[in-house]
Formats: structure tokens, C-alpha cells, sequence
């Protein structure tokens, strides 16, 4: 890591440091929130919601650890990282299912927004491949990682999924918000509004932080591109516990007493 300036260095270990605090936040709180998963999820029974559930719940700790075991590396010889990726995008896309579950649960199961969502995620996958097919021919402004290295960087080209994913993510809050004002405006049933501002809650966290990794990505010195890898995943973790554990205390709290 020699050929990099003191600065770079620097810019380097912080971005490796938020990535580590991501770990250190998502193994706290998974031990201070074990006993409520065991009380409201692990004596229901199995269907596709628990499923998904439970990778969005348990493989962000092998994505987190394996980002943080590249943050930790003391070399710059390339790895694979096909594993990391996988594993990275699937704990993305159960989240993100979660989100799709959500929404539309609160749209009282819509088949036409259940399309409507599907054909909205083929489309922007299908311009996210498009436009990085178009960025490996046409350089993107900006500093870019020293080629034939391996350092805890990422391209420019990289940060164009963290767009699309917060096109999603967009459209998710404002199909939320929308369903709220539209027919649930004077409805002050406790499910509907723990529903309602959990998901607007969550989601503009979730939100906040793709944007962060837009703007790390795409405007920042390429030494901080990965600077909010863990906390992405990180952010999903934390809404898809919560916003589960609210609506089942809510759900006890209201059921009447035998």
C-alpha cells in the first residue's frame, strides 16, 4: 500500500472504520433483540414470509463479516469477491422483499400493486445492467481506484445499482404515504398506524443511507466508496426486526384477554 499518499491512507481507515462500527451496531443489537425474535418468530410456522425473514435476518452477518474481514486486510492482493457479492445482494433483495411484503399488506394485498411493484423492479434491474453494460465503454468523471489493485475501494460504475435502489426505495415511501392520506386518512387503528409509520420510518432510513452510498460512490474520493457497504445492510436489518417486532406488540396489546 505504499504507492498510496498519507491521505488516502487516511481516507482508506476511516471508510474501514465505519465498517467495522456497522458490525460492532449489528452484533449489539442482535443480542439485545434475541429473546423477543424467540417470542414472536421461532414457534410460528414455516411459509415463504418466515423464509425470507430469516435470511434477511441472519445472512447480513456472514455479508457484514466478510466486509469487514476485506476492511481489516493488510494487503492489496486481489481476492475473489464473487462469495461476498452473492451474499451481499441477496441479503439486499430479502430485505427488500420484506419491504414489497409490507406495502403490500398495507394496499390489503393488491394483486395490481403486486404487479405493478414486479414490473417496476424488472424494469429498473433491467436499466441498471443496461447503463453498467454502458459504463464499462464510456469512463465515468471522478477518481477512480489504482487499476490492478485491491484496496477497500470500489469504481465509479459500482455506485449505479445504489441509484436504482433508491428509486425503489422512492417509490415504496410514496406508495406508502399515499395509501395512508388516500383511505386510511381517519383510521386510527393501532396496526394500521404502527404499520404506516414504521414502514415511512424505516424506509427513509433505509433511503438515507443508499444515498449516502450514492454520494460516496459517485462524488467522493474513491477511498471512501465503501465507506457504507455494511451500513446498507445494517439499515435493512434493523427495519425488518423492528418493524416486525412493533406490529406483533401491538397485535398482543390489543388482542383481548381471555
Amino acid at each position: 500500500m505504499s504507492s498510496l499518499s498519507i491521505s488516502d491512507l487516511t481516507k482508506l481507515q476511516t471508510s474501514k472504520y465505519a465498517n467495522l462500527g456497522s458490525l460492532a451496531i449489528l452484533a449489539f443489537d442482535f443480542c439485545i433483540t434475541f429473546s423477543e425474535e424467540v417470542r414472536w418468530t421461532w414457534f410460528r410456522r414455516w411459509d415463504a414470509i418466515r423464509v425470507i425473514f430469516v435470511i434477511s435476518r441472519y445472512l447480513p452477518f456472514a455479508n457484514v463479516g466478510m466486509i469487514a474481514y476485506a476492511a481489516l486486510g493488510v494487503s492489496n492482493q486481489c481476492a475473489s469477491l464473487l462469495e461476498q457479492n452473492i451474499i451481499h445482494i441477496i441479503s439486499i433483495v430479502a430485505a427488500e422483499a420484506l419491504l414489497v411484503i409490507r406495502t403490500w399488506a398495507f394496499w390489503q394485498k393488491s394483486k395490481r400493486l403486486l404487479i405493478g411493484l414486479s414490473v417496476y423492479v424488472v424494469l429498473l434491474i433491467a436499466a441498471n445492467l443496461a447503463v453498467v453494460e454502458l459504463s464499462s465503454t464510456i469512463s465515468i468523471p471522478g477518481e477512480e481506484p489504482p487499476p490492478g489493485t485491491c484496496y477497500f475501494e470500489s469504481s465509479r460504475s459500482d455506485a449505479v445499482a445504489y441509484i436504482f435502489l433508491a428509486l425503489f426505495e422512492s417509490m415504496i415511501l410514496i406508495l406508502t404515504v399515499y395509501k395512508r392520506f388516500h383511505d386510511y386518512k381517519n383510521f386510527q387503528s393501532g396496526i394500521v398506524v404502527t404499520l404506516y409509520h414504521d414502514d415511512v420510518f424505516y424506509t427513509l432510513c433505509i433511503l438515507a443511507v443508499t444515498l449516502a452510498n450514492v454520494i460516496t460512490g459517485t462524488a467522493l474520493p474513491s477511498a471512501y466508496s465503501n465507506m457504507f457497504d455494511t451500513w446498507s445492510v445494517t439499515a435493512f436489518w434493523h427495519h425488518e426486526f423492528y418493524s416486525v417486532f412493533d406490529i406483533a406488540t401491538n397485535v398482543s396489546a390489543n388482542r383481548p384477554r381471555q
